[in-house]
């Protein structure tokens, strides 16, 4: 590791080593913490007692944040004609067929969300390689492929996000910014922790949560007390 400048040294000395912080506590010292020009991305991650090798341990879900993530989503909703108007009107940044496929397919990625209908997916499964590895592909599990799709994207602009658990078992997910409000920040961890409760798979054993750290883009990350979650 390089050496640490002064406000890292600072920010690690007010992390007390091995102590376990109450969501509210770890939201304010988060706040705390974060010396960056910018708006940081305030991050969760949360360690589960799955195995995601095993299909009936995968979790995966969507979760709508009630104070949004504070980040501008960019979304492109491939349609039919006849659903374009409404897509705009919803607030999609690009809305489109062919020559958004065309566009994908020569490498072009400059979104965050992707939104189509069911009908049109037969077009977008040769996308998959450009798409998959970079989380794009619509899924009907996130509600990115559906007959609604101004109602998609209305929810993706408000804060809907989906997450799943990677091969170490770890979900990590953004939930803010560090310019949130302690009680914002809290509400969007609580919300997020609900449906990941709600998750929890038959096949799983012992502890479901085994760890859950708050940290911003450029912090150490602070260990929370899951007990704490329920605390109002």
């Amino acid at each position: 590791m390089g050496k640490l400048t002064k406000k890292q040294k600072l920010a690690a000395e007010k992390i007390e080593a091995g102590k376990a912080y109450s969501l509210k506590e770890a939201a304010s010292l988060v706040k705390e913490i974060t010396y960056t020009k910018f708006d940081a991305s305030l991050d969760i991650d949360v360690r589960l007692g799955v195995d995601p090798r095993k299909a009936n341990q995968m979790v995966r879900g969507v979760v709508s944040l009630p104070h949004g993530t504070g980040k501008v989503v960019r979304v492109l909703v491939l349609c039919t004609p006849d659903a374009e108007a409404a897509a705009k009107e919803a607030g999609a940044d690009y809305v489109g067929l062919d020559e958004y496929i065309e566009k994908i397919k020569g490498g072009w990625t400059d979104v965050d969300v992707i939104i189509t209908m069911p009908s049109i997916m037969g077009k977008i499964g040769a996308l998959g390689r450009v798409l998959g590895p970079r989380g794009l592909m619509p899924n009907p599990k996130s509600g990115t492929v559906t007959m609604d799709v101004a109602k998609a994207v209305k929810e993706v602009k408000q804060g809907k996000i989906d997450f799943k658990v990677d091969k170490s078992g770890i979900v990590h997910t953004s939930i803010g910014k560090v310019s949130f409000g302690v009680d914002q920040i809290r509400d969007n961890a609580k919300e997020f922790m609900a449906t990941l409760n709600k998750l929890k798979p038959t096949a799983a054993k012992g502890t479901y949560i085994k760890s859950i750290y708050l940290s911003s883009t450029m912090s150490a990350g602070i260990k929370i007390d899951p007990k704490s979650i329920e605390e109002i």
